[in-house]
């Protein structure tokens, strides 16, 4: 398909909040509006992280593994992401604040306690980790201090390095190179993840049309439309949220084999 066919293809943009929220995927509102708010693409790829770090060397402790996943799922899935709704509604719910103000004491309070857990199995230092995971989640959802933690290096870091890292030391009671370079590599992730979701968000959610053409070297005249400007990046990003699942599976099922 060339470069003009595949713009003319894409003649409308599907409703909701995300691409992964549009009424044809999950017809009741209420449903529709719980799943934009735990972002479940992206709460999928940051849980890979998790996995790669804990899976970075041998031998794998599957259950530390196992609270791991469930502590940044409660912690980052579903916690952060109430406080983000509730701080000036960005995806534009109707759920009432109670409600999401639930969420985020069950899910923080939950990744909590199972980080008390890790203290007393794993290793005391596991309070540092607790203590900078919430200072992370509280202080960029809820934009405390004027917005000082709400910026790109905090969002980088606390959802592409740290999950590696403290997945990583959950295991081996330390941190390695590796471990620091793979953290290099989340960071990197969410970096992209990040450049693709801001114009996406822009278009999606405060574009209400586009006046647009484009003229190509050879004479073809397109009209560009918001849907085939979102096109492109709303598919990047569904297949970066699919790498690093299949990336973090292949390690996992190395760990297995050597098991």
């Amino acid at each position: 398909m060339s470069d003009a066919e595949s713009l003319r293809s894409n003649d409308g943009s599907s409703e909701g909040a995300a691409y992964y929220a549009s009424p044809g995927f999950i017809r009741s509102p209420r449903r529709r509006e719980w799943w934009s708010v735990l972002h479940p693409p992206y709460t999928l790829l940051h849980l890979s992280l998790v996995v790669l770090g804990g899976c970075l060397r041998a031998p794998v402790n599957y259950g530390y593994l196992a609270v791991s996943i469930v502590a940044f799922f409660l912690g980052l899935g579903v916690g952060a992401h109430s406080l983000d709704e509730l701080h000036g509604r960005p995806l534009g719910t109707t759920i009432p604040r109670r409600q999401l103000w639930g969420a985020a004491i069950v899910g923080l309070g939950g990744a909590v306690a199972l980080g008390v857990v890790g203290v007393f199995l794993v290793s005391r230092y596991l309070i540092v980790f607790m203590v900078i995971g919430l200072v992370i989640a509280i202080g960029y959802n809820l934009e405390i201090g004027h917005g000082r933690l709400h910026t790109s290096g905090v969002l980088v870091v606390g959802w592409g390095s740290f999950p590696i890292v403290t997945s990583y030391f959950a295991q081996h009671r330390t941190i390695s190179a590796a471990a620091v370079a793979l953290a290099g590599f989340g960071a990197l992730l969410v970096l992209l993840q990040r450049t693709l979701s801001t114009p996406a968000r822009l278009l999606r959610r405060r574009t209400a049309h586009v006046e647009a053409r484009l003229l190509l070297r050879d004479g073809t005249d397109l009209e560009l439309t918001k849907a085939t400007l979102l096109a492109p990046l709303e598919t990047s990003l569904r297949i970066l949220c699919w790498s690093g699942p299949v990336l973090a599976l292949s390690m996992l099922l190395v760990r297995l084999a050597e098991a």
